[in-house]
């Protein structure tokens, strides 16, 4: 009977796998920021344009289509005049809620570090 290599090496194999895994689904400038923005509240595509600081309209419709391929969040279309077009995290996408949050506390600390540098 083997019995499974738990050994550093090996150990750090599968963790740079399952964040390859992880990176092929959030690569991107913008995916993060828009699955941050949609643990919030549901939005509309101009309010995700707005809030999204910097990003193209064709850059956001690009991203939001493959996290809705991922799984990550949902688009609905209400029969309204205009039509309006909402997207929702979904219950999978919002396991990432964590990942932003710790992201975000990192980001503010990093940006204290930088300012206190000069």
């Amino acid at each position: 009977m083997e019995t499974e290599d738990k050994s550093p090496i090996k150990e750090c194999g599968k963790a740079i796998l399952a964040i390859h895994d992880a990176m092929d689904i959030l690569s991107g400038k913008w995916k993060i920021s828009i699955i941050a923005c949609l643990c919030f509240d549901i939005m509309r595509y101009t309010d995700l344009l707005n809030k999204v600081t910097g990003i193209s309209g064709k850059m956001l419709s690009r991203e939001l289509k493959e996290l809705e391929v991922n799984g990550l969040i949902t688009r609905t279309v209400q029969n309204t005049q205009p039509v309006t077009v909402e997207y929702e995290i979904t219950k999978y996408g919002a396991t990432l809620k964590n990942v932003t949050q710790v992201l975000a506390n990192w980001g503010t600390e990093h940006r204290k570090k930088m300012n206190n540098k000069t």
